[in-house]
């Protein structure tokens, strides 16, 4: 039914859901351990995420003076594909829910 003198609302049209909606950011976490070596870890930063030298240093100092870096955030499965591929070059890697996001 339509009335005189009445305006009509237009609604937002409805988002789709993104997989970072449904899931969360996930956090891709490196610690600290007494077997691998500093140049190591930075090979295997620069080969696993492309970073440059002083990023993967950065990353490497951090894990081996505050024992964690936090080295990539982003969808779970991509989270849980770089924990394993880092796990398969020895190192210890984890995932953990971004709980900031």
């Amino acid at each position: 039914m339509i009335v005189a003198g009445t305006k009509t609302q237009t609604l937002p049209a409805e988002q789709p859901v993104t997989t970072l909606q449904l899931e969360g950011v996930w956090r891709v976490v490196v610690l600290n351990d007494p077997v691998n070596l500093m140049s190591y870890v930075v090979m295997v930063f620069r080969r696993v995420f492309g970073f440059d030298e002083p990023t993967a240093r950065k990353h490497m100092l951090e894990v081996h003076e505050q024992g964690r870096s936090v080295v990539w955030t982003g969808v779970r499965e991509k989270a849980e594909a770089y924990a394993q591929t880092l796990q398969q070059w020895h190192l210890s890697a984890i995932i953990e829910r971004d709980e900031a996001h």
